[in-house]
């Protein structure tokens, strides 16, 4: 059986956007440099040749690809993204919209979106369904806090860059008052970067 997986770039500090986080600019003021390390290097990636990575980024970056079934994500960053104008970076994995309302009227062109008005854990139930054996992936803050309060994520993978924001959206503001302990699987150096593995242990 498949893992969810949070699967996100982050700060040292703890965020995951810059303020003022808009269509224009994604991840808010200062926030580029959260994601640097997709484009530290000079080998583009065989899923998608934007990304222009170093040799260990690359391996990271596209290990996880294969296994990848699903992924979810949350209205506003799919608002805010335009909706990868139809094609998630990643192309042809289903992606699951967590939302109070679908739009009436969205792009879908080499990526299928699923929107989901039931929350969290309707969206990781039918996630699982389409990914069968592979992980099911969560990207955003928000959705990230539901599923961990609700126990739903297995690990975590946290690509963290060298950078104080200091303000801004941070990941784990909202995961309840109880603590969980992790277990380190993994530490890689990478450039611009550091990709660490947890297991969360409820």
């Amino acid at each position: 059986m498949g893992k969810v997986i949070l699967d996100i770039s982050m700060s040292v500090d703890g965020f995951v956007a810059g303020p003022n986080d808009t269509p224009e600019q994604p991840l808010g003021n200062g926030g580029g440099a959260i994601q640097n390390w997709l484009f530290s290097g000079e080998q583009p990636s065989r899923y998608n040749t934007f990304f222009k990575l170093s040799e260990t980024n690359k391996q990271v970056f596209e290990g996880s690809i294969p296994s990848t079934g699903a992924m979810i994500v949350g209205r506003r960053t799919y608002d805010i993204v335009n909706g990868w104008g139809g094609s998630h970076p990643i192309e042809g994995v289903p992606v699951f919209v967590v939302t109070n309302k679908a739009p009436e009227h969205y792009l879908e062109e080499k990526t299928p979106f699923i929107f989901v008005k039931e929350g969290v854990i309707s969206a990781v139930n039918q996630a699982k369904g389409i990914a069968g054996d592979k992980n099911v992936s969560i990207g955003t803050a928000s959705i990230a806090s539901q599923c961990i309060r609700a126990g739903l994520i297995d690990e975590m993978h946290l690509h963290v860059a060298p950078v104080l924001l200091g303000k801004g959206t941070r990941l784990f503001d909202q995961i309840g008052p109880e603590q969980l302990k992790l277990e380190s699987k993994q530490v890689i150096d990478g450039s611009d970067v550091v990709h660490l593995t947890y297991k969360i242990l409820y």
